[in-house]
């Protein structure tokens, strides 16, 4: 019997660049639907053509992919997608805890680096979002 865990993945590939979808992993922001409206095309099949785009084009949409469902391979060269262990623990009736370097964009655009452990809001009461302020204790956030 096959192992009904196993996930599925598609290939697309030209002569140059293999892209690779994986569907249970892709949470459907539409971000490579909207960067690359000529290449991705739910509604048709296949619908991912990738000869509608360079390989640099595929490359810098894929490297946004923000649940990393699209992953890609280039001919003749072996691609390391292993990243710094990042660990992320849920505080009881708190914050969200991210430990390790990390980058956070916020809504304007405006980048931060952070190092160690950052603490993230939950409650959606902080003064100071992304990142928790303590506010959860004032309004007895459960969670």
């Amino acid at each position: 019997m096959p192992d009904k865990k196993k996930e599925i993945v598609k290939e697309y590939s030209n002569n140059e660049i293999t892209v690779l979808w994986k569907p249970k992993t892709c949470i459907h922001a539409a971000e490579c639907v909207k960067r690359l409206p000529n290449v991705y095309k739910p509604k048709e099949k296949p619908w991912i053509t990738i000869e509608n785009a360079t390989t640099k084009e595929l490359i810098n949409q894929i490297d946004k992919c923000p649940s990393g469902a699209l992953l890609y391979n280039l001919k003749n060269q072996k691609i390391n997608y292993n990243m710094e262990k990042i660990k992320i623990n849920a505080m009881e009736n708190g914050p969200l805890l991210v430990e390790g370097t990390i980058e956070v964009t916020k809504p304007d655009g405006s980048i931060e680096n952070k190092e160690k452990t950052t603490a993230f809001c939950r409650c959606g009461a902080s003064a100071n979002k992304p990142y928790c302020d303590g506010k959860h204790r004032n309004i007895e956030f459960k969670g």
